[in-house]
């Protein structure tokens, strides 16, 4: 069913390790609007689709945003390989890091695991498109947000 080619679409080659940078790309992996969560809301919802078309677009999307899974943990991985005691306790990264060093873990800049609870998934096609346009719109905020820049 899927194809996993093994190497990123895009090349992430980050030299200079920051864990600030790290923590608030966190959110984009395992946070309410993160790739994990549009990654599973897709690939659920795709049952309940009424035509093949909307069956096919779903899990389309869904393997996108996997893929989108896999280059923000490179992103993480690299930005938090290397750092210092120094670096991690500045960024107020070291609750992350006593749990999970620096294997890339779906939680929250907050430090809130990701949950289910962020899933919409309501067996009606058109509310489930709704609730996947609020959640990109959602997501997309995010990145131009100016609040969010560290």
């Amino acid at each position: 069913m899927f194809v996993y080619e093994k190497k990123l679409q895009y090349p992430i080659k980050i030299k200079t390790p920051n864990a600030k940078l790290a923590k608030a790309i966190m959110s984009q992996l395992g946070g309410a609007d993160g790739e994990l969560g549009a990654a599973l809301r897709y690939l659920n919802q795709r049952f309940t689709m009424p035509l093949p078309e909307l069956k096919a677009t779903l899990t389309d999307i869904g393997t996108e945003e996997l893929n989108h899974m896999e280059m923000i943990g490179t992103i993480l991985y690299q930005l938090t390989k290397n750092l210092t005691v120094e670096q991690i306790k500045a960024a107020g990264f070291d609750d992350y890091f006593v749990d999970h060093t620096l294997g890339v873990y779906p939680q929250s800049a907050a430090g809130v695991p990701f949950t289910t609870a962020y899933l919409q998934s309501k067996g009606d096609a058109i509310t489930d498109l709704h609730e996947n346009l609020a959640a990109e719109q959602k997501a997309i905020y995010v990145l131009h947000n100016e609040s969010y820049k560290p």
